[in-house]
């Protein structure tokens, strides 16, 4: 199996079904956790020397901080329902309860931070959506933490990719510090499938080709590219979900196509 495949786990008693950290994906500032809890579970979680920003996929919570309660968040019952999420930003040294009043899908996203910014709700107004995209590469974006929430280092959006289209496509890749050319990130995909029995493909590959692989992926598995283009398929009858969590040296997302397929976008 790819090393950079993360098939999701059963959740245990740390509720984690996905649990990334720098050191088990062998890079230096992306972690990423999805976290699985049933109505009345609590679970708290400690920022330590990472900025979090805790994604509400489906369900609703109380989430509490050191300096605030937000009740009540969260509306989706599912991440396929068209609508954006609710996010919870936390500085490092920060200690989040999260009471899940629902069942309830939570991602935890993390990278190194300072702590710059202070703790900050994330409504679904404060996400930016787009369509991009024509034809079957139209896909659907919902920017939770990009240029529109301040941030140390994250950047997190989630896509929706119709049936039979294509995303992050054409490919492009963001693995040099090059600024204003390019930008250094690396990057995780949480993919989920309606219906959950789907799959899609995913390819990873250098202009070296000293990574080049295409992998299957299932409901709630995780892709992580640490560097390299990295687009995205999905099978006719199914429709695609995923949660795109980047951090890097600074927090600009620049990327570069590949000049193999940069005509489609630039005829």
């Amino acid at each position: 199996m790819s090393h950079l495949h993360i098939r999701p786990k059963e959740a245990g008693a740390d509720k984690r079904i996905i649990n990334i950290t720098p050191e088990s994906a062998n890079w230096q500032f992306v972690g990423f956790e999805v976290v699985m809890l049933e109505a009345d579970d609590t679970l708290v979680v400690n920022t330590q020397n990472t900025e979090l920003c805790a994604v509400i996929i489906s369900g609703v919570a109380d989430v509490t901080t050191q300096e605030q309660l937000f009740s009540n968040i969260g509306h989706r019952a599912s991440a396929f329902d068209g609508i954006a999420p609710y996010a919870v930003y936390a500085p490092p040294k920060q200690e989040l309860t999260i009471n899940a009043l629902t069942s309830l899908e939570v991602a935890l996203c993390r990278a190194p931070a300072k702590g710059l910014y202070p703790v900050k709700l994330i409504t679904p107004q404060d996400c930016v959506t787009m369509t991009r995209g024509s034809g079957t590469n139209l896909r659907h974006i919902r920017n939770i933490m990009m240029d529109n929430v301040d941030a140390e280092r994250l950047l997190i959006t989630e896509v929706i990719t119709p049936s039979g289209h294509w995303s992050s496509y054409p490919p492009h890749k963001h693995d040099t510090d090059a600024i204003p050319q390019e930008s250094a990130l690396e990057e995780t995909y949480y993919h989920k499938l309606n219906p959950k029995q789907g799959f899609a493909f995913q390819r990873v590959y250098t202009d070296d080709r000293s990574i080049d692989e295409t992998i299957s992926v299932e409901h709630n598995s995780v892709v992580t590219v640490p560097k390299g283009y990295h687009p995205v398929g999905t099978p006719h009858g199914y429709e695609l979900y995923y949660l795109n969590v980047m951090a890097g040296p600074k927090r600009e997302w620049i990327f570069h196509n590949d000049p193999d397929h940069a005509w489609i976008v630039n005829p």
